[in-house]
Formats: C-alpha cells, structure tokens, sequence
C-alpha cells in the first residue's frame, strides 16, 4: 500500500520537517520505492514535484526539502506499486485545472470498475 501526508491549515504552515519524514519511507525506512510527489498550494495556485524513482535518494525531494515551503494545502504520495508499472504518469499526486481551479488528488489502493470511455468523456480534461 502506498502512504500519503495532507496537511491543511489556516495560515501558510511550514512542511519540511513531516515531509522529510516521510521522503525517508520511500526506499530508506520503508518499502515505498516505486515513485513520489507533492502539490502544495500557494494562492490560487499550485505546485507539483512527483518523480518515479524511490523518494529516499530523489534529487527533487532533496530540492524541495530544502525549499522553504509555507502552504495552507499540502498533499503528499509515496508508492508502493501493486499495479501498474513504475512511470511518472502512475505518480501522485494528479492535479488537473477544472472551473478555473487546480483540483489535486491522490489515493491509496485501486480504483476499480472506472471506465475511461464514461468518466472522462470531456476530452480538456482526460488525462494525458
């Protein structure tokens, strides 16, 4: 299973220190090798680092741990694949733009009985 950090708060609230704890579980402490990612929100906007390798040696997770990162929103993802291959496309967190607004998701499992054809019939927002 794959493990997950959100973070919601009413002032920009620093994450480095949850967050480098959790970078450690991605192939250092755990078995959660099979990628990462995080958005975290400033605004009205967002921003999002995912990479497919494992999160413990990740030149982008040490970039953004020494970012300093203040955020009212936060979601976090480290893999461990059951499905699926390895790839930046099975990364989390997704975050599309939908209304005006970047929505951001992540989940934990599989999400079966999801037909592409039927949910994501609005071509703008079908993913890639």
């Amino acid at each position: 299973m794959c493990e997950l950090l959100g973070m919601s708060a009413n002032v920009p609230t620093d994450i480095c220190f949850s967050f480098s704890g959790l970078v450690q579980r991605g192939g250092g402490t755990g078995p959660h090798k099979d990628g990462w990612g995080i958005t975290f929100y400033e605004g009205n906007g967002c921003r999002t680092f995912k990479d497919p390798h494992p999160s413990f040696n990740s030149p982008i997770a040490r970039l953004v741990q020494e970012y300093p990162i203040k955020s009212c929103a936060v979601i976090s993802h480290i893999r461990q694949a059951n499905r699926g291959e390895v790839s930046l496309e099975n990364t989390h967190p997704f975050t599309r733009e939908l209304w005006g607004r970047n929505w951001t998701y992540a989940h934990n499992g599989q999400l079966r009985g999801l037909s592409p054809a039927g949910y994501w019939h609005l071509k703008a927002h079908r993913p890639d």
